[in-house]
């Protein structure tokens, strides 16, 4: 599949981009943003982001957080209950369009990184075209990380089995038991592909709430779980990721997906979005996530801190 390449640049400071953005004519009143989440504690935290920075500019906020799995949220936004809401990549792609990956990264569109480089999303202009022509929906730019799922084990259990990838998992998966939510048990980038990839099947599977995951692991509930990649417990907790050495899980590029009808009537909806763009990488992302599930602090406080301590926002 051909894709076009294209850079995402992001020059100057974010203060000075902010300052820069175009505003609506005179008089002319500012639609209401309507910002939907998922039901786990990163999707809420870029809904309160997301949130916060257009109540920085002005605009009335209307948050619909914490609504449920992927495609409630997508339906939601669909059928103009949200207008706004931060989506991932390979998610898109999969759970969504129901599209397969692409067979290599050649000509992929290069997303921006916080560090000032590029990272490679093979999936990124494919979501973009398919989610404009099928839904009247914009992907924006990416904010820089990427949450791909990981499996996760306890460190001690990782060390007594000796394995590091989850192809060594086969010999010992059928007497393991496996946690992770309930979209990711049925979802074809979850469980069922996983196994099928991997050739091999846990003896048992367990539904859990995205916030309870990670105690029953360290509590011996489960013996691995579906992570995300970017989640501050697995350093806190001494957790251990094992390497996906067949390249089952595909990218996951968290990035705005936007109603067109709301770029229509307000196009500096992009701009102030974008101010984001290639500004959070994993660390970052794991930090504040850390924040509210081991720092007890709430979700709209962290986001609103971080876009503060950047520059987007005011301290008011």
């Amino acid at each position: 599949m051909a894709l076009s390449r294209r850079r995402f640049i992001v020059t100057g400071t974010a203060a000075g981009a902010a300052l820069a953005l175009p505003r609506m004519a005179f008089g002319q009143e500012k639609p209401t943003i309507k910002v939907g989440s998922k039901d786990f504690t990163e999707s809420v935290l870029l809904g309160e982001i997301v949130a916060h920075l257009f109540e920085g500019n002005d605009f009335p906020v209307e948050r619909q957080l914490n609504l449920g799995g992927t495609v409630v949220v997508h339906e939601a936004l669909v059928a103009g209950d949200v207008n706004v809401y931060v989506e991932y990549t390979g998610t898109g792609l999969l759970a969504i369009l129901g599209m397969e990956l692409p067979e290599s990264n050649a000509g992929a569109t290069p997303v921006a990184t916080p560090d000032g480089g590029v990272g490679i999303d093979p999936v990124y202009e494919i979501v973009s075209r398919e989610y404009s022509e099928q839904f009247g929906l914009e992907w924006l730019q990416p904010w820089g990380f990427n949450n791909t799922y990981a499996l996760a084990m306890r460190s001690d259990h990782v060390e007594e089995l000796g394995i590091s990838t989850i192809s060594d998992l086969a010999p010992y998966a059928g007497d393991l038991t496996f946690g992770a939510t309930q979209e990711f048990l049925v979802r074809e980038d979850g469980l069922p592909g996983l196994e099928g990839v991997y050739g091999f099947q846990f003896g048992d599977s367990l539904g859990l709430d995205p916030g309870l995951m990670y105690a029953a692991l360290d509590e011996g509930q489960v013996d691995v779980i579906s992570a995300f990649a970017t989640d501050g417990r697995i350093s806190a907790l001494n957790l251990t990721l094992l390497e996906d050495d067949k390249g089952f899980f595909p990218p996951y590029y968290a990035a705005p997906v936007v109603r067109q009808d709301l770029l229509e009537e307000a196009p500096e909806v992009a701009d102030i979005l974008n101010q984001l763009a290639g500004q959070i990488d994993d660390a970052t992302m794991a930090g504040l996530n850390l924040e509210v599930d081991e720092g007890g602090r709430e979700a709209t406080e962290v986001a609103r801190d971080f876009l503060v301590n950047q520059g987007m926002i005011d301290n008011a």
